[in-house]
C-alpha cells in the first residue's frame, strides 16, 4: 500500500520506518529542511536503538522516502497518517491541536479517489470529528473517512513495540477504512495481534485513558515510598508483593523521582482538561498531576539531606542521567529539568554527564558543566545523584566512585544498587522507598 506519514518526529519516523519495513511504500513529510535533508543523508535526528539502521535498510530498497513536498505522495496515499505534535498549549493546559488541523487543511486539497486520513498523534476526544470537518469544508466533494490510529510505543523500544504490539487500536465505523487498516497491519496477523476496532471518540479516549493510568500507577508506587521510608519498609518488595498480583502486574511500579517524557505529563494535564469542559473531572488524574509535579520539586531537598546541609553554596553536586529515562535522548518534562535547577537554587554547582542527552540538554539547563562520562561527573562531587538508570550507570566501580568524590555520598533516585552493599563499600546512600 501507499502511506504517506505527515511528520518525521519520534512517532511519525518510527511508524513509516516501521510500514515501509511491512512491505509498504512510504513517504515521511515534514516542513523542516534541515531535518529532511538530514534523512535524506542518512542521518537520524532522535536517538531510538535501530532505528537508524532500519531506515537506511528501506530506503535502500525502495520502500520510504522523505520529502518537503508531500502533494505528490498525499495524491497517491491509500492512507495519509497525521503524526505532528500536539504539545501542551501555553496558559490552559489544552492539547495544541494547530498542527493537527494545519495538516488537515493541506490534505483537503490534495486527497484524490477513496483516501483514509488516520490521526496518529495524541489528540483529545473529538478531534477526528474536527479534522473531518475542516477536509468536508475545505473539499466537499473528497471521498475519505477519518480514522483514530493512536500510538502505543515505549521510546527505547519503539521498533519492537510497533511491530510486536499487545493490540492496535482502530477508532472507525467506515467498512473502506477498516478494510484499508486491516491491510496496512497484515503483517501483525501473523503474531495473532488483538486489532480493536472502536468508535472514533472511543478510539481517541483510549489513548488517553491508558497514559492517566499508568501515570497514576506510578505515582502511587511513588507514595508508597514515602510511607515505606517514614515505617521503615522496602517499597521494592512492596512492588514486588503487590505486582505479583495478576490484577495489578509489576510493570510501571518502579519508585522514582516523577514520570516525565512526551506523552505523560501532557496526555494526564490534557485527560484533566477534556473532563473538566464536559463536566465529568476526572479527581484521580486531577490529584496524580499534582502529586507527580510536587514530587520532581522535592527531590532536590532530598538531596540536600544527604549531605546534611540546607544551604548548598559551596557544594558540587554530581548528576548521571538527564532523559527522563534510559535509551532515549528525549528532555521533554524530564525530571532533571525540576531537579537540577531546584539544585542550583540552594547554592549548588551542577556538573553532568548523560549518555546521549546532552545535545537537549544544553539547550535546556543553564549553568551546568557537562562532562564527557560518569566519572568525570563524579570527580570532586560532594554527592552523586543517579538520575536516569543507563545500563552504564549499573555496575559503576564502587572502590573508583569513593576515591573521586569529594564526599562518599550518593543520592540513588532510581534504587539501581543495594544499600547494604553501598555501606559495605563506605558510601553515604540515600535511595526512593528503602532504608
Amino acid at each position: 500500500m501507499r502511506v504517506a506519514m505527515i511528520g518525521t518526529g519520534y512517532v511519525g519516523l518510527v511508524s513509516g520506518a516501521c510500514f515501509a519495513d511491512f512491505g509498504h511504500e512510504v513517504t515521511c513529510i515534514d516542513k523542516d529542511p534541515g531535518k529532511i535533508a538530514r534523512l535524506e543523508k542518512g542521518e537520524i535526528p532522535i536517538f531510538e536503538p535501530g532505528l537508524d539502521d532500519l531506515v537506511a535498510r528501506n530506503v535502500r530498497e525502495g520502500r520510504l522516502f522523505f520529502t518537503l513536498d508531500g502533494a505528490r505522495a498525499i495524491r497517491g496515499a491509500d492512507a495519509v497518517f497525521i503524526a505532528v505534535g500536539t504539545p501542551t498549549r501555553r496558559g490552559d493546559g489544552h492539547a495544541d491541536l494547530s498542527y493537527v488541523y494545519a495538516a488537515a487543511e493541506e490534505i483537503a486539497g490534495l486527497i484524490d479517489g477513496f483516501t483514509v486520513v488516520v490521526t496518529k498523534s495524541t489528540v483529545p476526544v473529538g478531534t477526528g470529528d474536527e479534522v473531518e470537518a475542516i477536509i468536508r469544508k475545505a473539499n466537499p466533494n473528497a471521498q475519505f473517512a477519518v480514522v483514530s490510529n493512536p500510538e502505543f510505543l515505549r521510546e527505547g523500544a519503539a521498533i519492537e513495540d510497533f511491530k510486536r504490539p499487545d493490540r492496535v487500536v482502530v477508532g472507525t465505523d467506515d467498512e473502506r477504512a477498516q478494510a484499508v487498516m486491516r491491510d496496512l497491519y497484515r503483517p501483525l496477523f501473523l503474531n495473532e495481534t488483538p486489532i480493536v476496532f472502536t468508535g472514533r471518540r472511543t478510539s481517541e479516549l483510549i489513548k488517553y485513558a491508558a497514559n492517566a493510568f499508568l501515570a497514576m500507577k506510578i505515582t502511587f508506587i511513588n507514595e508508597m515510598a514515602d510511607l515505606c521510608e517514614k515505617v521503615g519498609a522496602d517499597v521494592q518488595q512492596v512492588a514486588k508483593g503487590i505486582g505479583l498480583d495478576k490484577r495489578i502486574g509489576g510493570k510501571f511500579l518502579n519508585a522514582g523521582p516523577g514520570y516525565g517524557g512526551s506523552c505523560f505529563p501532557k496526555d494526564t494535564l490534557a485527560l484533566v482538561k477534556t473532563a473538566q469542559d464536559y463536566g465529568a473531572p476526572t479527581r484521580l488524574i486531577e490529584t496524580t498531576v499534582e502529586v507527580n509535579d510536587a514530587r520532581k520539586k522535592a527531590m532536590a531537598g532530598k538531596v540536600a539531606a544527604a549531605i546534611g546541609a540546607q544551604d548548598l553554596t559551596g557544594k558540587t553536586i554530581g548528576v548521571l542521567g538527564l532523559t527522563f529515562k534510559p535509551n532515549t535522548d528525549d528532555m521533554r518534562d524530564a525530571p532533571s529539568l525540576d531537579i537540577v535547577p531546584a539544585l542550583q537554587a540552594l547554592g549548588a554547582k551542577v556538573q553532568a554527564f548523560d549518555p546521549e542527552g546532552r545535545h537537549e540538554a544544553e539547550k535546556l539547563l543553564a549553568g551546568v558543566d557537562f562532562k564527557a562520562g560518569a566519572y568525570d561527573a563524579a570527580e570532586g562531587a560532594d554527592a552523586l545523584v543517579i538520575l536516569t538508570e543507563w545500563d552504564q550507570f549499573r555496575a559503576l566501580d564502587l572502590d573508583r566512585l569513593k576515591l573521586l568524590l569529594k564526599s562518599p555520598t550518593v543520592v540513588d533516585l532510581r534504587n539501581v544498587y543495594k544499600p547494604a552493599e553501598m555501606v559495605r563499600h563506605g558510601f553515604t546512600y540515600a535511595s526512593i522507598g528503602r532504608n
